[in-house]
């Protein structure tokens, strides 16, 4: 990962101690992201002709065919160590990056829509489906999934545009992704385990986990595994958000014939689609939070991991850092890592994200400490602006202040965007080419 205000978010700090910090929180974000690189962990999987599923090793060589498929942020990186590894006859993978390329010819690659599907997403799904439907018995197909994949993979039941506007409502009402992927399944024709439906052949599955729990069913709306929610439930999440009302009419038709039976429900455990189907988590939040913790050591810190599965309401959970952090402050050179994914109820028409979100709840909580506090999402982007997302320290609000900026007023906005680039606190890494949610470190 690539930093490209590294120098300047350094220099930021007003004290020796604050600018070192600073830095060494920096490096421990970079060690966490680089530790989750999407070409290496899948390349490490691979031992000659053979894939290592964990315990099961899988001779590929005796397979008429291997194909790959993928869909996500990563999905051409994964794919390109695949087609590093070994002969690949045919493939389609579906990027949010419009300028990707492969090396391999033989494998195409389509530009879709992020954080909200367009017309090249279904275009690039068509050319998936395509594929899978000629596959044989004899054939396998190697799927790579990562963050993202709910938007890239689309084959709605409803009209594009009504999906896209029932994403959005419930994206900023701030349900979490299990709640928001509840709803996008059963409106997919591809989701909830439906894509295996579409093939005769083995496929094996390499997922860049995005999701708490690395849950296989929420990861990119699990199309190739066991879905546990039920039309119901996805009508639940929307009268629990207040959006049944609001959601366009042919989402709720679509819901209410599933309940009633008409409309397929998403494929369950036990169904047979699922016997040719193995899935590896390759990467997760786990991997790079351990990365964080061994980088935090090597810089002199004692490292505490707090969690891995954080979540909540951003500006909640970054006070409730600053509280444990006060509680290990008693000793010195203490480094909390913590990683998950947060959520922000939109209240506000302002620029900004969840990282951005949780570092700014931060500041004032944090005045005249010797604290330093840095949160990222590992993909480089956060929310809808061009921020991964932001680092501030005991001497932030004073800053602040000297420039006329109050962070409470930025927070009712939910602007912590506005208030960080004005610092020039906002973390700017570009896309990282990974994705395992979020980083947070707290130095003391």
């Amino acid at each position: 990962m690539r930093l490209k205000n590294g120098d300047e978010l350094v220099a930021n700090g007003a004290t020796k101690d604050l600018r070192k910090k600073r830095k060494d929180a920096l490096e421990i974000l970079t060690a966490a992201v680089e530790a989750v690189d999407p070409y290496q962990v899948v390349a490490e999987v691979f031992q000659k002709e053979h894939l290592l599923l964990g315990a099961e090793t899988v001779d590929l060589s005796k397979f008429d065919h291997v194909y790959v498929i993928g869909f996500g942020k990563s999905s051409v990186p994964m794919a390109r160590a695949v087609c590093d590894a070994i002969p690949v006859s045919r493939g389609v993978v579906i990027t949010n990056d419009s300028s990707a390329t492969m090396p391999c010819k033989d494998v195409e690659v389509v530009a879709g829509g992020h954080p909200l599907p367009d017309e090249g997403s279904i275009r690039g799904t068509e050319k998936i489906l395509s594929l899978l439907e000629q596959c044989g018995t004899r054939d396998c197909v190697i799927m790579v999934i990562s963050g993202g994949g709910s938007s890239l993979l689309c084959k709605p039941l409803v009209p594009l545009e009504d999906l896209r506007v029932t994403i959005e409502l419930i994206q900023n009402s701030g349900a979490d992704i299990h709640e928001l992927n509840a709803v996008r399944k059963h409106l997919s024709q591809v989701k909830g385990g439906k894509l295996v439906q579409y093939t005769n052949a083995s496929v094996f599955t390499l997922i860049l986990s995005d999701v708490v729990h690395d849950s296989l069913s929420a990861i990119a709306s699990g199309p190739a595994s066991p879905d546990p929610t039920t039309f119901s439930d996805a009508k639940a999440v929307l009268f629990r958000y207040r959006l049944w009302d609001r959601v366009p009419g042919s989402v709720r038709g679509i819901i209410e014939a599933g309940i009633a039976g008409s409309v397929p429900e998403t494929l369950k455990e036990g169904d047979p689609c699922f016997r040719s189907v193995r899935t590896l988590v390759v990467a997760s939040n786990q991997l790079a939070c351990d990365h964080a913790v061994k980088k935090a050591k090597a810089l002199g810190y004692t490292p505490v991991l707090l969690s891995t599965t954080l979540t909540g309401e951003a500006r909640a959970v970054g006070r409730d850092l600053i509280l444990k952090a006060r509680h290990y402050h008693a000793g010195k050179n203490i480094a909390l890592i913590s990683g998950g994914e947060t959520t922000v109820t939109i209240r506000g028409d302002g620029v900004g994200g969840r990282n951005q979100e949780l570092v700014l709840s931060c500041v004032s909580e944090i005045e005249g400490t010797r604290l330093v506090v840095a949160s990222l999402g590992t993909d480089g982007v956060d929310g809808n602006s061009n921020a991964a997302g932001a680092i501030a320290d005991g001497a932030t609000l004073s800053r602040a202040r000297e420039e006329r900026l109050e962070p409470s007023l930025f927070l009712q906005k939910n602007d912590s965007n506005t208030f960080f680039s004005l610092l020039h606190d906002a973390i700017l890494t570009g896309s990282t080419g990974t994705n395992v949610m979020d980083i947070q470190v707290v130095l003391s």
